[in-house]
């Protein structure tokens, strides 16, 4: 992919991490993501358009609101940056293909529904099904201009699957997983299954050894016991990543184990991958 046009969606990561901060901030309390327009929570005094600038304006604010001199906390110039670099990412990684509109959608609504997890132990519905739907129709998009249905039906399989594995754990023993994991679950196997349903299997085993190291860190130091509640949504998510950027050699390698004539694994162009 041309540099320029990495940059050009490394840009608009900025600004869709911007409207993240938004949802993180108002989709757990209830409220709208439309209006009113964007306040200090503490002064309620507007937000001018100066002082909106994902990651700049905090910087040169000095981290603080301009009227109530409130700290700004640093979660929001965080989910800016970071969607910004997973776009530009993602970007290189499936360079101009049809696939890429579809994991961006993808990205954006695990990186929210992760905030909202580590900061409410909450993920959201309201969180959950528009990212299924956008990320859905994207892939019918891709479906449509590439005649690749077989993909497709595989998303749509992997989505099924991934919800009802979730679900049974769920009816099985409620204290392991609530129930926005299940849908959660769904969403994964519907943005993975479209690679493969390794992809989704790679991020469930990665986000869930990465609680589990996570639980015994923070045991091991005392801050934390075995009744203590860990977002595994976070893990999750960030294991759906790991499989987007990274997952293509481990899933080849697992697919042509034993194989000494099977070519090496590419992690672009998309349409040949595995």
């Amino acid at each position: 992919m041309p540099p320029t046009l990495v940059l050009i969606i490394g840009l608009l990561g900025l600004a869709v991490g911007s409207f993240l901060n938004v949802a993180v901030s108002r989709v757990p309390a209830g409220l709208s993501v439309v209006r009113p327009r964007s306040a200090c929570p503490h002064c309620a005094t507007p937000i001018a358009p100066r002082d909106n600038i994902p990651v700049v304006s905090w910087l040169l604010l000095g981290r603080r609101c301009r009227a109530c001199r409130v700290p700004i906390p640093a979660r929001y110039p965080l989910i800016e940056a970071l969607t910004a670099a997973l776009f530009a990412a993602e970007a290189l990684r499936f360079g101009p293909s049809e696939t890429l509109p579809a994991e961006l959608v993808f990205t954006a609504g695990l990186l929210a529904l992760a905030a909202c997890d580590a900061e409410h132990f909450l993920l959201p519905k309201r969180l959950v099904y528009p990212t299924l739907g956008l990320t859905a129709a994207c892939l019918l998009a891709a479906a449509a201009a590439t005649g690749q249905w077989d993909r497709l039906g595989m998303a749509a399989a992997c989505g099924t699957g991934g919800f009802a594995v979730f679900f049974a754990l769920h009816w099985v023993r409620p204290a392991w997983l609530g129930f926005g994991d299940v849908r959660l679950a769904g969403l994964l196997g519907t943005g993975l299954g479209w690679l493969g349903p390794w992809y989704l299997v790679f991020a469930l085993l990665a986000g869930s050894v990465a609680g589990l190291l996570v639980g015994i860190a923070l045991m091991t130091a005392g801050r934390a016991t075995r009744q203590t509640r860990l977002p595994f949504g976070v893990f999750l998510a960030a294991g759906a990543v790991a499989a987007l950027l990274v997952g293509a050699p481990v899933v080849h390698w697992y697919e042509t184990a034993g194989d000494p004539y099977a070519p090496a694994a590419s992690l672009t162009p998309v349409r040949d991958l595995p």
